[in-house]
């Protein structure tokens, strides 16, 4: 496993790491242990999840959100130490006018419930999931900075933040004296590239770190989806993910992966594995996040994850991407 510095930090991050999304949502404890550590076996240090994770996802029941923080606190035990444990806020977990969001309110108390759950006493990457317009930034900011200051919390990140949120995070930290952002979620693979355009020269113009999110297009770079044919039973499509069904009726997923599939076959790697180099070929890229439900994901995935695309290669696939209206010419 390479690891690569989170931004500006002198943290060090593996450069895949570990989403638990499915934890508690699509797999049990037990299948959730077998995929934690072949993660840790394999050297992943970065785990990633959230208060909103679990079953609730779906249900809409309250009670079953942070599902995946929980079974993460019961399956680390003694080896928490060894990894870099980040966790986000944001989304509404309960019925209350004030169960979501980022006021102080909020913030104090979705950590002490992350805190519970997961079995620890500090969080070492705390991130708001999205932007809050309702909440003033320096609000925001200042209570995260607060609990910085108390150590329980190490560093603060950001997720799903366009470029302008990002930079008036940063001028809000840097006028009052508070701990920056040093990392940003983004989503980003060969079918969603729109970080290019502002986030990625950003990060890299002020050292922030890019942790990103689904490097498979939500499982449709892996080749498992094909047009006109009933999904996998146990992928995320055949489980209704709303997000996944909009991205293959927006996007031209199919036509791209007939364009890549034979630049990865020419290599002898699979569809997956071409798609997360392809990510991880990109310096402004602190790691990559693979949310795998079962161990050979992780396995398959990390076989060629050291490997890099030559220039030449990525030149090419940068031109099917705006044959195919996925990058601007």
């Amino acid at each position: 496993m390479n690891y690569r510095k989170l931004g500006r930090t002198g943290l060090q991050v593996s450069e895949v790491s570990l989403g638990t999304m499915a934890f508690g949502r699509w797999i049990d404890e037990e299948a959730s242990g077998q995929v934690l550590d072949t993660a840790l076996d394999a050297g992943i240090n970065l785990i990633d999840t959230a208060d909103v994770y679990g079953s609730g996802m779906d249900t809409g029941d309250t009670t079953r959100f942070g599902e995946s923080e929980a079974i993460l606190g019961r399956l680390l035990g003694s080896r928490r130490h060894e990894i870099v444990l980040a966790t986000k806020l944001h989304a509404p977990i309960g019925p209350g006018v004030n169960d979501r969001g980022q006021s102080r309110y909020h913030i104090y108390r979705a950590l002490e419930n992350s805190l519970r759950r997961l079995r620890t006493d500090h969080i070492d990457l705390y991130q708001v999931h999205a932007f809050d317009p309702d909440t003033p930034l320096e609000e925001t900011l200042r209570a995260l900075d607060d609990l910085v200051r108390q150590g329980k919390v190490r560093y603060i990140g950001c997720s799903n933040y366009a470029a302008w949120q990002l930079a008036k995070a940063h001028g809000v930290s840097a006028l009052h004296g508070l701990h920056r952002f040093e990392s940003v979620q983004p989503e980003y693979s060969l079918i969603t590239r729109r970080i290019e355009r502002e986030l990625a020269p950003l990060a890299e113009s002020e050292q922030i770190g890019i942790i990103s999110y689904s490097p498979l297009g939500r499982g449709i770079l892996s080749g498992k989806y094909r047009e006109g044919e009933a999904p996998p039973a146990d992928s995320r499509l055949a489980h209704g993910e709303q997000r996944l069904q909009l991205l293959l009726e927006a996007a031209p997923a199919y036509a791209l992966v007939d364009e890549i599939r034979p630049l990865a076959e020419a290599r002898g790697w699979t569809l997956a594995q071409y798609a997360l180099v392809w990510v991880l070929s990109h310096s402004y890229i602190s790691s990559a996040i693979l949310g795998a439900s079962k161990p050979r994901h992780i396995t398959e995935a990390l076989t060629y994850a050291q490997e890099r695309l030559p220039e030449e290669e990525l030149r090419r696939i940068d031109e099917v991407s705006r044959k195919l209206g996925l990058l601007a010419p």
